[in-house]
């Protein structure tokens, strides 16, 4: 299905993981250290990167920064680094998701298949759908069952920046200059509109189902159906 490369120096992890997602039809590359995550990035062009960020000779978020210089391969972060700073920081560096240690395979196999459908060369996606909520990029609808929502143009904003990415994180930061123009606006204004928009489009909004909080780093709409 897609070639991985993942960027891990902790050989109990691979030793699970590797066999895992070739059970899954993936064709798996190991890399224990950053020259060799950039190296083997370079010769192989792997679909997708799934890269720690405690190497031995750098750390994860320099070689994100590297492979940004010349590749558009999704990365997917996989880290024992729960701190929120640096989630955002490997995100702003260009990272398409983080997932921490431990996680359930389930889980990065779903954050997996999110990446590969928005892998350079796929068709940009025109519509997002996820259950009673789909989407309309060109037409600007939004559509909440068969009745059309009544978003302001902020909310709408908001909601098709995380449209487009749906699955994955988007950051406070992307979310500002989305809405506001702006990244350096004051982030209590982002909280009150994604407020908003969980009223009109969760049935209960203190239980989301479709639009969740990543707590000090962003927000992640659900994974789109089509």
């Amino acid at each position: 299905m897609a070639h991985i490369l993942l960027v891990d120096d902790e050989i109990a992890l691979t030793a699970v993981l590797r066999p895992v997602l070739a059970a899954a039809g993936h064709h798996v590359t190991t890399a224990a250290s950053g020259a060799e995550a950039v190296r083997q990035a370079g010769l192989l062009l792997p679909d997708v990167i799934l890269l720690d960020l405690g190497l031995p000779d750098q750390d994860g978020k320099a070689v994100i920064r590297t492979l940004r210089i010349k590749h558009d391969v999704p990365i997917i972060v996989i880290s024992a680094r729960h701190q929120e700073g640096e989630k955002i920081a490997a995100l702003d560096e260009g990272a398409d998701d983080y997932v921490d240690k431990p996680f359930e395979i389930g889980e990065l196999m779903a954050r997996i298949r999110v990446v590969l459908r928005r892998k350079p060369g796929a068709e940009a996606a025109t519509r997002y759908k996820s259950g009673p909520l789909s989407v309309d990029f060109e037409t600007r609808q939004a559509i909440l069952g068969a009745e059309a929502l009544k978003l302001s143009p902020k909310e709408y904003d908001l909601l098709l920046a995380l449209a487009r990415n749906a699955g994955r994180v988007v950051t406070h930061k992307r979310l500002l200059a989305a809405g506001w123009g702006s990244d350096n606006a004051d982030t209590q204004y982002l909280r009150v509109y994604m407020g908003l928009l969980r009223q009109k489009i969760e049935a209960d909004p203190s239980d989301p189902k479709l639009l969740l909080t990543e707590p000090g780093v962003g927000y992640r709409i659900a994974p789109s159906e089509v």
